[in-house]
C-alpha cells in the first residue's frame, strides 16, 4: 500500500495515529476507548493475506472496501495495518451475521463512494492514488461529499468504527489476523486474572496471543453469530 502523500494531510485524522489514539486496551475485545500507545517495536510486517471467499460483498464492493481500510489504518514504519489485520474480511463476515441489517447501507455507501471518486478524481476509489483516496475520505469526513444517504460523514464514521473493530478485536471474529492489531498497540492479550504487578504494568506483561474463545470457560458454539 502506498505511503500517505506528504502533499496531502489526508483525512483529518483518518490516519493510523488518529485511530490508535482511540483504541484502549480495556476495550480491545470490541475495540474502542481512548489511549495513545507507542507502536510495538518488534512487530514485523507479514505479507498481505490472500483474500478469502466473500460472504456478502460483491467483487467491486470488496475492492473498494479493501482500499478504504488500507487508508484508514495504513501499513507504515510502525508496522502492519488494517490490510494485514483482515479488517475488510471482518466487515464482510459480520455483514453476513450480526451486521446484516447494514448490508444495504454498505451497498449504497460503497457505490456512492465510487461515484463521488469518479466525479471528483476521475476513477473509482480503488483505482485512485493514495493521496486522492485520502482526499475523498477527507471530503466524506467533512460531510462535503454529495450522493450519500443520509450523508457522507455518517458512512465515514461507520467505516471507521468497523475498521477499528476489524483491526483490534478478538481474532475469533475474523479480523486482527496474526494479532497484528494487538502488537500495534502493545496489548498483552486477554487474561482471566491479574496480579498487582500486572496492574502496574511492572514488569511489562508477557504477551498471551490467543483468542478468548481458546479458553475452556467460553464456547465457540454459542449461537452461530460471530460478532459484537
Amino acid at each position: 500500500m502506498a505511503e500517505k502523500s506528504k502533499d496531502s494531510p489526508g483525512p483529518a485524522d483518518v490516519s493510523r495515529r488518529g485511530l490508535i489514539k482511540q483504541v484502549g486496551l480495556a476495550g480491545v475485545g470490541a475495540a474502542i476507548s481512548n489511549s495513545n500507545v507507542a507502536p510495538a517495536a518488534a512487530a514485523e510486517v507479514p505479507p498481505a493475506p490472500r483474500r478469502e471467499a466473500l460472504e456478502t460483498l460483491n467483487a467491486t464492493e470488496a475492492d473498494t472496501l479493501d482500499a478504504i481500510v488500507a487508508r484508514l489504518i495504513p501499513t507504515d514504519e510502525n508496522g502492519p495495518g488494517a490490510t494485514e489485520a483482515r479488517a475488510a474480511f471482518y466487515i464482510d463476515h459480520a455483514l453476513a451475521g450480526p451486521l446484516r441489517a447494514l448490508r444495504g447501507t454498505y451497498a449504497a455507501g460503497l457505490a456512492a463512494m465510487d461515484e463521488y471518486a469518479l466525479a471528483s478524481k476521475g476513477a473509482s476509489f480503488a483505482k485512485l492514488s493514495a493521496a486522492n483516496q485520502d482526499a475523498v475520505l477527507s471530503d466524506m469526513e467533512k460531510n462535503a461529499a454529495p450522493g450519500f444517504s443520509p450523508n457522507s460523514v455518517a458512512f465515514f464514521n461507520l467505516l471507521r468504527s468497523h475498521t477499528i473493530e476489524g483491526t483490534f478485536s478478538d481474532p475469533y471474529y475474523g479480523g486482527n489476523a496474526n494479532f497484528v492489531g494487538w502488537h500495534l498497540i502493545s496489548y498483552p492479550g486477554i487474561r482471566m486474572g491479574v496480579t498487582a504487578n500486572d496492574q502496574r504494568m511492572n514488569p511489562k506483561p508477557e504477551p498471551i496471543l490467543k483468542s478468548a474463545y481458546d479458553d475452556p470457560m467460553f464456547t465457540r458454539n454459542g449461537g452461530g453469530d460471530h460478532g459484537h
